[in-house]
C-alpha cells in the first residue's frame, strides 16, 4: 500500500482558508480549520516553511447583497502549484502609466486573453482600445497588438488626467507608453482613430482573436460619426477629409456591427471575446446576439448591482464569411429581443435612482 507523504508523522503543514463572496474574521477561519482535527494528519503543523499546505475554499455565491450563512459549496485540498496571480498584482492599473475612466482591472483583461485562447504571435485587435489595458495582457502573452477607437484625445494621451491632483495628461501618457512601461513595445503594431460602426480594414480575415470592451453608455458614451440627420445628399457634399459631427450609437447597433465585424476579419478559429452588460429582471439566453460564422463557447455573468451585471461572451468562428452573411441578423426571428439592449443606461440608472431614495428613506426612520 502507497504511503502518503502528508500523513506521515515526520510531516509539516498547514491549512489555508479562502472565502468567496464573503469576508471571515480570524477568529471564524481558525473555527474552521479546528473542525478538521478528524482528519488522519499524524505531522506537526508549521506555519512558516510546512512541506504540505491545504486550502480550504468556500462559495457563498454571487448574489453580493445575499450572502447565506453557510456556504453553497465548500472545497478542500492540497496545494499543488500557483497559477499566475502574481500578474495581477504587477500588472495593475493603480501602477499603469496611462489610465482612463474605464481601463480595464489587470485580473479580467488576463481572463479574455486566456477565453481567447491567445498564443505567441497572434494578432489581437480592439476595436474599442481606450489606454489599451486589454492590448497589455494580450501582448503579455506574446501576441502583436493593435486597436481602434473614436476618441482622438484618448488615442494621442491628450487633454484631462484621470488620476486625481493631476489636471493634464503628460507628454508620455499614451498606449505606447504602457506597453513600454511592462516591456512589451516590441508587441504594439499601432492604434488608430477610427469609428468601428465604419470599418477601416481591407476585406479578408485579419485577426487571431478580437478583444474588447465596447461602452455602455454609463461612464463612456456610446458614439459613432454622422450627425442624427445625416442623408445622402449632404454625404455628396461632404469633402474627403470631412469629419461628420458624432451622434448616439445604440447598444444593439454595436453588438451586431461587432459580430458582423469579427465574422469577416477573424481567421478560422478565431475568437470574439467581449462584455455584454445586462438588465438581470429581463435577462435571458435569447438576447444574447447572435450570427451564423460565430459559435457562442462561454457565458460567464459578473454582478455589478443588484439589478445590472455584464457577461463576459466568447465566440469562435466556424464558417468562412460571405456576402449573403453581410446583414443575416436582419432575418433572425429573435432580431428584436436584442433591441431591449438600448435602453440598458435608462433601466441602469432607474435602479440607482431607486437604491438612492431606499437609502433616503431608511435613514429618516
Amino acid at each position: 500500500m502507497c504511503k502518503l507523504p502528508y500523513l506521515q508523522s515526520d510531516s509539516t503543514y498547514k491549512i489555508h482558508i479562502h472565502t468567496f463572496n464573503k469576508t471571515l474574521t480570524q477568529a471564524q477561519k481558525i473555527k474552521k480549520i479546528d473542525a478538521l482535527e478528524f482528519l488522519p494528519f499524524k505531522g506537526k503543523v508549521n506555519l512558516k516553511k510546512p512541506e504540505h499546505i491545504f486550502w480550504i475554499l468556500e462559495d457563498y455565491g454571487m448574489d453580493p447583497n445575499n450572502v447565506p450563512e453557510e456556504p453553497f459549496h465548500l472545497y478542500f485540498g492540497r496545494w499543488i502549484a500557483d497559477g499566475q496571480r502574481e500578474l495581477i498584482e504587477s500588472y495593475s492599473v493603480k501602477k499603469r502609466h496611462f489610465i482612463g475612466n474605464t481601463s480595464m482591472d489587470a485580473c479580467l483583461s488576463f481572463i479574455m486573453a486566456n477565453h481567447g485562447g491567445v498564443k505567441p504571435n497572434d494578432v489581437v485587435y480592439d476595436p474599442f482600445v481606450g489606454t489599451g489595458g486589454l492590448l497589455i495582457s494580450s501582448a503579455h502573452f506574446g501576441a502583436y497588438v493593435c486597436g481602434t477607437d473614436i476618441d482622438y484625445n484618448t488615442i494621442h494621451g491628450l487633454g484631462k488626467a484621470t488620476r486625481k491632483n493631476q489636471k493634464w495628461r503628460g507628454p508620455d501618457e499614451n498606449i505606447r507608453a504602457n506597453l513600454r512601461q511592462y516591456g512589451l513595445e516590441k508587441y504594439y503594431l499601432d492604434a488608430l482613430v477610427s469609428d468601428s460602426s465604419r470599418p477601416i480594414w481591407r476585406k479578408g480575415m485579419l485577426f487571431d482573436a478580437i478583444i474588447t470592451d465596447p461602452p455602455y453608455g454609463i461612464r463612456e458614451a456610446t458614439r459613432r460619426t454622422g450627425s442624427q440627420k445625416e442623408t445622402d445628399k449632404t454625404a455628396e457634399r461632404s469633402t474627403e477629409n470631412h469629419i461628420f459631427v458624432s451622434s448616439s450609437y445604440h447598444l444593439s447597433d454595436i453588438f451586431f456591427d461587432l459580430l458582423k465585424f469579427a465574422a469577416e476579419h477573424l481567421v478560422m478559429g478565431g475568437r470574439l471575446v467581449y462584455w455584454l452588460p445586462i438588465y438581470r429582471p429581463e435577462y435571458t439566453e435569447e438576447i444574447i446576439p447572435r450570427h451564423p460564422c460565430l459559435k457562442l463557447i462561454s457565458n460567464c455573468e459578473q454582478m455589478l448591482s443588484s439589478h445590472t451585471s455584464r457577461r463576459l461572451i466568447t465566440m469562435e468562428k466556424v464558417k468562412e464569411f460571405k456576402d449573403q452573411d453581410q446583414n443575416s441578423y436582419l432575418l433572425d426571428g429573435q432580431y428584436m429581443p436584442y433591441r431591449g439592449h438600448n435602453s440598458f443606461r435608462e433601466k441602469y440608472f432607474s435602479g440607482v435612482t431607486k437604491r438612492i431614495a431606499k437609502e433616503e428613506k431608511d435613514n429618516q426612520k
